[in-house]
């Protein structure tokens, strides 16, 4: 019996395969003109699942779209923490609260529900070096990026130094519109320095601060208690004029604890102690 097929039955056959290989390269060059690139790497694959799974033509669209939403939700967060500057990576969930009795915990994790922001309040951490000011600065900040907000992370120092340079390249406007940009911005070591406070320096923060009053909010960590800041500036009524608008829709963390540096300090130095007790073959090592 003669089994060959006719051309006709071919020919036949071929237009379908062909007609869905063409689709999809359209859809494919259509995903790349839209500027979707991950949708259009992941559409073989989506395909693939959908035949295997029998996905609904909405359930398919939903998967590669949501492909091409977190995606671009990865590279935005990406861009808000480039620009924040963060000094470390730190969460709240780091820091080790028990360690540090000082913190009032409950405080803390409201203020990580980020409602201060609504109404451009602002946060003063106030303590002791090495108690954990800076780490739970930044524990906030990272929280307020991961919710989309736009973070900047500077000290006091840099801050002042460049606005110094933004003047005297008249630049002055320039600079503050990027200091009073970002949703939140974090000012660490506010009044660090004993000796020789700069007035320019002191007009620079003041001048960020006022301008981002009932705006913005701003976070300022700072090792000199609020009291002493009229001596730490030499200049107490622009203490008071800071103080007033830093307070007005501020909450002070006070930190009055051991020094989280110090603990660790601790911990690494019994560590290598007990290590080298351990090893010591004489066994004078051990305690």
């Amino acid at each position: 019996m003669n089994t060959h097929r006719p051309d006709h039955a071919v020919n036949q056959a071929e237009p379908d395969g062909s007609s869905e290989a063409a689709t999809y390269q359209r859809l494919r060059a259509h995903l790349e003109v839209l500027k979707l690139g991950t949708a259009a790497e992941a559409l073989t694959g989506v395909l693939d699942a959908a035949r295997a799974e029998q996905l609904s033509p909405t359930a398919v669209m939903e998967r590669l779209l949501g492909l091409e939403v977190s995606h671009a939700e990865a590279r935005r967060l990406a861009g808000r923490l480039r620009f924040a500057c963060l000094p470390h990576s730190w969460t709240l969930d780091e820091f080790d609260f028990a360690a540090q009795p000082g913190v009032d915990e409950k405080l803390v994790r409201e203020l990580a529900a980020l409602r201060f922001l609504d109404d451009a309040g602002n946060v003063l951490f106030v303590g002791p070096p090495g108690t954990g000011k800076t780490m739970l600065a930044v524990a906030l900040a990272r929280a307020a990026v991961d919710a989309g907000h736009r973070v900047y992370f500077t000290t006091a120092a840099e801050l002042a130094k460049r606005c110094r340079k933004a003047a005297l390249e008249g630049r002055w406007a320039t600079a503050m519109r990027f200091y009073c940009g970002p949703r939140l911005l974090v000012i660490d070591e506010f009044a660090y320095s004993r000796t020789a406070p700069d007035p320019d320096a002191n007009a620079a923060l003041f001048e960020v601060i006022n301008r981002r009053y009932l705006k913005s909010s701003t976070i300022v960590t700072s090792h000199a208690g609020v009291a002493s800041w009229g001596d730490r500036l030499a200049d107490p009524m622009l203490a008071a004029a800071l103080l007033d608008r830093l307070l007005h829709r501020g909450i002070v963390v006070a930190i009055d604890g051991p020094s989280y540096r110090m603990r660790a300090h601790q911990q690494r130095s019994n560590q290598l102690r007990l290590a080298l007790g351990e090893h010591d073959p004489t066994g004078q090592g051990r305690s």
